[in-house]
This record gives C-alpha cells, structure tokens and sequence, in this order.
C-alpha cells in the first residue's frame, strides 16, 4: 500500500538464544557479532567471589554488551553447573574459550551439552584448535599473526622487526569473523538436519585463510613473499603511503594503469607514465611522488585526487575517523547512556544486514543480573534459584 509505513523486517538471528563463556577475545567478538544481528546473547561470567578468574573488560568495550543478557555461575559448583545444563538445552549456540579440554574436565563439554540438548551448535574457540601439537599453547594476536604469516609479510621497523598491526586482526577478523560465520552456516545446516555439531575454531586457521593469496601464490610458485615482494607488499611506487606538507599522511593505491596514469597526471608526474612496473626505477617514482605530495597538504590533495579515480584515500587518525561526513551519513556510530559512566558514542552495528540502532542505546551496569529471569525461563523454581543464590553460585 502506497505510503504506508512498513515494519521494519525483524532482525536475521531473532529467536535465536547464545550462551557465551567468554568475556574477551574472539569468542567475545563472535558473540558481539551475533547480538547485532538479532540472536539473544547471553553472557555467563563468574560470580563475586570468584571473579578474578575471568578479565572484566572496560564498560566501553565490545559496545557495552548492548542488548545482551547476563548471569553469573561458578561453574566449578556441581548445583551451578545443573543449571547452566538447564539454560543450555534451551539455547541454540554455545561458544566457548577455554583451553582445549577445559570444558570437558568442568563437564560442560560437547558430549555433556549434546545430551541434553542435540540439536545445540558449540563453538569451542582457541588459538591453535582443539588437537595438534600446538593445541595446548597460549596465546594471543600477536602469535596467531606470527604463525599465519601475516606478520611476516607486513612492513618492517627501523630495526627490520616486523611492524605490530594496528589493530586485532586475529581477534577479530580470523576469530570472531571465523566463529559467526562457522554457527551461521552450522544453523543453516541444522534446518536440513535437526541436529547440532561441535566446531572447532582454530584462530591460526583463520589467519590463514586471511593469507589465502599469499599462501596460494607460495604453493603454486614456490615464491617467498615478504614486505616488497609484490605489489601489494611494497614492491611498486603505485601503492604506497605518502606524506603531505602538514605531516599528515596518504594511501595510494593505483593499481590499474588507469587509476596510475591519472594519477601521475594529477601530481605533475608524468614521465612516469610507461614505467609503473619497471622495477628499475621505483625508487626514482617514489622520490617524485614524495616531493610532489609534499608540496599540498593531505586534504587538499584528498578533495582533488580521491573523486577523480586515483585510488587515494586520507589516512585518518581514530578521532578523525569518527567525525568523517561519508561515515556520519552512513550510521556508522550510535549514542549511548550508561548508568555510571557520561554518555558516549560507539560504534553501531556495522556488518551489512545487522539490526539498525534506534534511538540512544541504554547500557546496563556490569553488576546487572538477568540470573531470576532466566533460571525461570529454564525451569527453575523459586526454592532452586535461592539454594543457588545462598551457596553463593549464582549471581
């Protein structure tokens, strides 16, 4: 009907129910990923007494926890881990992070879930997987890039180490970009089957899959890439980083010799032309295009050379980032209220198809327990929950 209002469509994952173990790292980020597109999180952290087990994240960190639920289970407790088999054969997805075999010995393992709930999805995230000799390592980002080759094949320092990356790319990207998709397409599958599986999120896995074109290209050559070995990596004037005259700085990409070719029109460089591959004269390319990116400063340069096809683009700092129009235009962060803390902006939910924010976001106190509601909705009676609140299991 013409002009009326429509609903909005109701998000991907609603009526999708997630317990997550975890408070930080991948898992954190699979389950952040799952909430903003819909699914009903739930996060189990550990009560009072036992807190230091786990790592509290900032308020800030990972949205708030926007729109996700809380209780907290010491699951060392025969009682409390009764209860959380409860939740658990209500829900769909489980994601947990323990080191392999941890959930086995505390008895919430797969096999111990499955029974009560075989049509459960339980993701088990860990660095290196759940077998292999590497299995049993700690770890961080840092070591999963490593291993990946992704930290090889990046820039150098002054003192030729590997630069550090400027962000989580294997929290992220190769963890919790890699376990949303895995229970995404283990659901799918479920809807064909009626029954749940166990994967087995390798993070190094995911990295490597992040390195599919450099490992390929490896395999099939036997090159060795590194910093400069392509021209992805450094090796052609053509993409690069340059510095403006008020310090700040530009990434050029101009890979095609078409997005080249204007490009060195557009900054008085074209005697360079014919040249863009000819290994010979790189380094002469780049001093050119130095000087000549010298000579404006880095918005300037941006306001005539990015509209024009020249694969240029700013290299903004955070606190630019967040004030840019093109990315206020597009959504891109959302208010938000916490009880303690001042108001504050965060990042909206930003993967295409997730569940828009209307209005401010309302965040809720760390110490906020969602523990009654949900042991209700579990089965629990009264006289259960307060036994479990008295033995100081449950928060």
């Amino acid at each position: 009907m013409s002009g009326a209002r429509q609903d909005p469509a109701p998000a991907p994952l609603e009526g999708c129910t997630v317990l997550d173990l975890a408070t930080v790292g991948p898992a954190a980020r699979c389950s952040r990923i799952l909430a903003d597109y819909g699914a009903t999180v739930v996060k189990v952290g550990a009560p009072p007494r036992r807190s230091g087990v786990q790592i509290e994240p900032a308020y800030h960190a990972y949205s708030g926890s926007r729109w996700m639920k809380r209780i907290r289970l010491d699951l060392k407790a025969p009682s409390a881990r009764a209860a959380f088999l409860r939740l658990a054969a209500q829900a769909d997805v489980l994601i947990e992070s323990f080191r392999p075999g941890v959930a086995e010995r505390l008895g919430l393992g797969y096999e111990a879930v499955r029974r009560v709930n075989p049509r459960i999805v339980y993701c088990s995230t860990s660095g290196y997987g759940q077998t292999g000799p590497m299995a049993q390592w700690a770890g961080h980002d840092l070591d999963y890039l490593a291993v990946g080759g992704f930290l090889h094949c990046s820039g150098r320092r002054a003192d030729g180490a590997p630069a550090l990356p400027g962000a989580t790319l294997a929290d992220g990207a190769a963890g919790g970009m890699h376990a949303a998709l895995a229970i995404l397409a283990a659901l799918l599958r479920r809807e064909k089957t009626d029954a749940g599986e166990h994967l087995d999120v390798a993070v190094v896995e995911g990295v490597l899959s992040l390195m599919a074109l450099t490992i390929d290209q490896h395999l099939a050559t036997g090159e060795e890439p590194g910093p400069g070995h392509d021209i992805l990596t450094g090796r052609y004037a053509c993409y690069d980083t340059y510095a403006a005259r008020d310090g700040r700085w530009l990434a050029v990409a101009a890979i095609e010799p078409v997005f080249y070719a204007n490009l060195c029109k557009a900054i008085g460089c074209e005697r360079w032309l014919d040249r863009q591959l000819d290994d010979t004269v790189q380094d002469e390319i780049r001093a050119d295009f130095r000087a000549a990116f010298r000579t404006r400063d880095r918005d300037a340069w941006v306001a005539d050379l990015a509209p024009a096809d020249t694969c240029v683009a700013p290299v903004y700092a955070i606190s630019e980032l967040v004030e840019d129009p093109h990315l206020l235009e597009r959504g891109a962060f959302a208010e938000a209220e916490h009880p303690r803390c001042r108001s504050f902006r965060q990042l909206a939910p930003a993967l295409a198809g997730m569940r828009p924010v209307r209005g401010v976001v309302t965040l809720r106190d760390a110490e906020e327990s969602d523990a009654e509601e949900l042991l209700r909705a579990a089965g629990l009676v009264a006289e259960e929950i307060e036994e479990l609140r008295s033995a100081g299991v449950v928060a």
